[in-house]
């Protein structure tokens, strides 16, 4: 074994034991560090600037561990569908980019997907704990939903829940940058995924989208950082989404929500 290669090896160790980014995907940590120590840089200065690409990525959206047992005890405690709502808005509200999105909920699938066919197929990449959001998707009613992130206890969680709900899909920990998806879908949710992406590495936006096999992709950005500062970045991310159409005979529909800034893609170009 080369020293690059037992450099890495200690990095990804000392990464692993940390109660924070334990469950973290081992091959995103590992391509991750590898570009950092490809730096040059030491070893304890790459494990710091890895654990910030972490942190940017998906640390920052989790304020704490998540209870998942007593989750899934919550969802199974509902006993009528308004009460499964109830709970489902309760849990949602643990992730930072889902609880952004429960004052717009209502109207955020209804609005953005009425003009599409209910999906049969739905892929959801980097989905944090929007399936739990599937109650207010107008799907088609056997449709079938792939999950993908980056953490192994909330794939786990999310697996579970499905079971609980009758979803028929299934839920995956995947570094989706370094190993996207294969197979196709009707729809891809890239909900608020792609500026994380971008801050891991640049042009990661582009690569992913041309290897995603879906008819429609659903893309949405934050209107405001975490801290509440809006700063621009409607007209920063509309600049950035247009930079992305250039060059695909795709088509897109805008909506401006309060808490979010989406477009739905046509990748047949409206065909």
């Amino acid at each position: 074994m080369s020293d690059d290669e037992k450099a890495l090896d200690s990095l990804v160790a000392s990464i692993a034991v940390t109660n924070k980014y334990k469950n973290i995907s081992p091959q995103l940590v590992r391509n991750i560090g590898a570009r950092e120590l490809a730096k040059g840089i030491s070893l304890k200065t790459a494990v710091k600037a890895t654990k910030n690409k972490l942190h940017q990525v998906g640390g920052a959206y989790q304020e704490g561990q998540i209870d998942y047992e007593k989750t899934l005890q919550t969802l199974r405690s509902a006993t009528s569908e308004e009460a499964w709502r109830i709970a489902c808005r309760e849990i949602m509200s643990f992730h930072a980019s889902t609880r952004e999105r429960l004052p717009i909920l209502d109207d955020f699938y209804r609005d953005v997907l009425s003009t599409i066919p209910p999906a049969q197929r739905v892929m959801d990449i980097a989905c944090g704990l929007n399936p739990l959001a599937v109650s207010w998707m107008p799907l088609a009613e056997d449709a079938t939903y792939v999950a993908y992130d980056i953490y192994s206890d909330m794939m786990q969680f999310i697996g579970e829940y499905m079971q609980l709900a009758g979803l028929d899909g299934r839920a995956e920990m995947r570094d989706v940058i370094h190993d996207p998806p294969a197979e196709t879908s009707d729809l891809a949710l890239l909900l608020k995924t792609l500026p994380c992406l971008e801050q891991i590495e640049k042009g990661t936006s582009i690569r992913l989208l041309d290897s995603i096999r879906a008819r429609y992709l659903l893309i949405s950005y934050p209107v405001s950082s975490l801290g509440g500062r809006q700063k621009g970045m409607v007209s920063t991310y509309d600049a950035q989404f247009a930079a992305l159409l250039e060059g695909r005979n795709w088509t897109a529909d805008r909506y401006l929500f309060k808490t979010e800034l989406a477009f739905l893609v046509d990748t047949a170009g409206g065909s």
